[in-house]
């Protein structure tokens, strides 16, 4: 991990040489899980310096597949920071600008009141049809899932009921709209003005790997103004109190 001094130092004096430049205009590719507290860091950012972000939301796998295959986005928010680290190795994302911008976390999360109990109690009797998550393949939050049932010996028992969403936007509307009485998703899908709606268990950490979001810049954002600020700006206090909003711890 590249520590903060020197991505600090790396970064500003990039700024230096776009700081002239015209505003730009940023394709930026961005977890599903991190929709809602992206759109206001980016709404926040666009009235701050006249640059406009374009972003696209969607599963970590999928975009690691497209930006391989020559898709010009100019940032990459993660949902892990084994894909950020893969690309800069690749060659198509700048080494030093990698870094945690935050920690997700797992829920066990149901639209109705009383179905999820707070010790999530509800996978061992299985009373229901349906249990929704990302792909584990495509996904970290789904990966994180089926980590999590496996450790408390349920995977087997609730593999016939799993349904899968592509991202985890997906999986959460299957769980929304009724179509699956529960699933796993992120806390900050399901977290409103700091209470969840619902029924909710916060899976403990202990029960998957950290999910550590890592950005990077990708090759088509090198030297330029506006990806270089966006990626300072997601570090400034403002960005940092929404992302905390959310239930996600910031990233080390």
């Amino acid at each position: 991990m590249i520590c903060k001094t020197f991505f600090s130092s790396w970064l500003a004096g990039l700024l230096l040489v776009g700081l002239a430049a015209r505003a730009d205009e940023i394709p930026v590719a961005v977890a599903a899980n991190f929709t809602a507290p992206f759109k206001k860091i980016a709404a926040a950012f666009e009235q701050e310096t006249g640059h406009k972000v374009v972003a696209s939301f969607g599963s970590t796998g999928k975009f690691y597949a497209q930006i391989r295959n020559g898709a010009p986005f100019e940032i990459l928010l993660a949902a892990d920071d084994e894909t950020p680290a893969k690309l800069v190795k690749e060659g198509t994302a700048v080494g030093a600008s990698q870094y945690s911008y935050a920690t997700g976390k797992l829920v066990l999360w149901s639209a109705k009141p009383g179905v999820v109990d707070a010790k999530g109690e509800v996978l061992k009797g299985g009373g229901f049809d349906h249990i929704a998550l990302a792909d584990p393949k495509l996904a970290p939050y789904g990966a994180a899932a089926v980590e999590a049932m496996k450790k408390l010996g349920v995977y087997d028992s609730l593999a016939p009921k799993i349904v899968t969403g592509e991202t985890i936007a997906q999986a959460f509307q299957f769980v929304s709209s009724g179509n699956s009485l529960l699933g796993f998703v992120a806390l900050a899908q399901v977290l409103k003005d700091g209470k969840i709606e619902g029924s909710a268990w916060v899976v403990p950490s202990d029960l998957y790997t950290t999910i550590r979001q890592d950005a990077v810049l990708l090759a088509p954002g090198k030297g330029k103004a506006g990806p270089l600020a966006l990626l300072q700006f997601l570090r400034s206090p403002p960005s940092q109190a929404v992302i905390t909003s959310y239930g996600y711890e910031l990233g080390k």
